[in-house]
């Protein structure tokens, strides 16, 4: 008979049901990030200021990704996961909560950038434990689930929110990815596995990763690579008015069709990557790179548009690709490098749009982001040679011990 003062055993979950949790909260993060830009008129007009102004708080909410992405994973390197995710949830429901009162312009600024904060570690760090449920050869399916919040929510949770955002308000936008927010922490709490701080976890640990070459290599297959999607997303709207000459509906459509590409990607690619990582990652660069390419061709009728922009969505699986190949490169630091590639593809999602907007500006019409994007997406390819070749000087499949020239074996 158990001693009276030991503490009753907690109950464990089955690991899909812990991945679907860790999902909702990727699908708030994805609400708010994509929801934001389509609110943009909205609270640029409620708060007294023009629409390029406004503008500035979805680069406030970026820039607050790549900065507290390393940083809070470093800090957080002795806790234990789940109450990592936790507080990092609890932290993104306040920077919500606040964006939804913020009283000015300036005010709503930092609001957004304290709410972006948690958003790279906690996709870093939710990656790390939906892997740690299965064996090894189901990694980058588990990510893939935890991803699959973030897709459904281009096609559920922005809809959603603009809804609401139209209906009650704007600032219902950020509400109501508040209440998701506290919601998946509850549930977090409740759900996911107790596990203790990794023996010898420090931030000093973490920042080794930033001596492994392949890190720095795989990181910049997403921020290259990856840029082309966002060249080609950010002016999606433009290209459908201006050159496609779609009807009202058609916007709509082509963004729903979009996030169901995310989705399929994430569903059928992480059965391939488990198999063979880097060719997949490989292969993907490859579709996005020729479905990039036959954007500027399809951009003329509706129906090729959307079969254009579905392929392109179907790329963006890359980002979990990445995500499992930097389990294998990192070493004893995982959370820093899984946090990291969340700051990579929020700098594809500065790049992307900037290169695309300077060919638009230079003359070379609104389809000119498709070769931006081809472009991105062959750079990739390029890193990702450089990365399968320091693979094979090594003689290993994944190598965690490649280092950058200089440093200390």
């Amino acid at each position: 008979m158990p001693d009276a003062d030991t503490p009753a055993p907690r109950r464990t979950f089955a690991p899909g049901l812990v991945h679907i949790t860790l999902a909702l909260g990727g699908f708030a993060i994805g609400t708010t990030e994509f929801a934001t830009m389509s609110l943009l008129p909205d609270f640029s007009r409620g708060l007294g200021v023009d629409a390029p102004t406004g503008g500035h708080v979805i680069s406030a909410y970026a820039f607050g990704v790549v900065v507290g992405a390393p940083l809070l994973a470093v800090l957080g390197a002795r806790m234990s996961r789940r109450m990592l995710l936790v507080l990092l949830m609890a932290a993104f429901a306040v920077g919500n909560a606040l964006s939804a009162v913020a009283p000015s312009f300036r005010v709503l600024l930092i609001f957004r950038f304290l709410a972006g904060l948690p958003h790279g570690a906690y996709f870093g760090t939710a990656a790390l434990v939906a892997a740690s449920l299965v064996p090894p050869e189901r990694r980058t399916m588990a990510v893939g689930r935890v991803m699959l919040g973030l897709t459904v929510a281009t096609i559920i949770g922005v809809p959603l929110a603009n809804a609401l955002g139209h209906w009650l308000g704007w600032r219902w936008g950020f509400g109501i990815v508040a209440i998701i927010a506290v919601l998946t922490a509850l549930l977090v709490l409740a759900i996911a596995p107790a596990d203790p701080p990794a023996q010898g976890a420090s931030p000093l640990r973490e920042l080794t990763a930033l001596r492994r070459g392949q890190v720095w290599l795989t990181l910049a297959i997403g921020a290259i690579g990856f840029g082309g999607m966002f060249a080609v997303y950010t002016y999606l709207a433009s290209t459908l008015s201006q050159v496609t000459h779609a009807p009202d509906y058609g916007l709509t459509l082509v963004l729903t069709v979009f996030g169901v590409g995310l989705t399929l990607g994430n569903l059928i690619v992480p059965r391939f990557a488990d198999r063979a990582l880097m060719p997949t990652a490989g292969g993907l660069l490859v579709w996005s790179a020729v479905s990039l390419a036959l954007y500027p061709f399809a951009a003329g009728h509706l129906w090729s548009i959307t079969l254009a922009v579905l392929a392109i969505g179907i790329g963006g699986a890359l980002g979990t690709v990445l995500q499992t190949r930097l389990m294998d490169v990192a070493g004893d630091a995982q959370g820093l490098a899984a946090a990291l590639n969340h700051s990579a593809f929020n700098t594809a999602n500065a790049l992307g749009p900037l290169l695309g907007g300077m060919a638009i500006a230079a003359g070379y019409g609104w389809t000119s982001t498709g070769w931006v994007g081809c472009g991105l997406a062959l750079g990739g390819l390029t890193i990702w040679g450089i990365a399968v070749l320091a693979d094979r000087a090594t003689g290993s499949k994944h190598d965690g011990d490649f280092r950058l020239a200089g440093s200390k074996l």
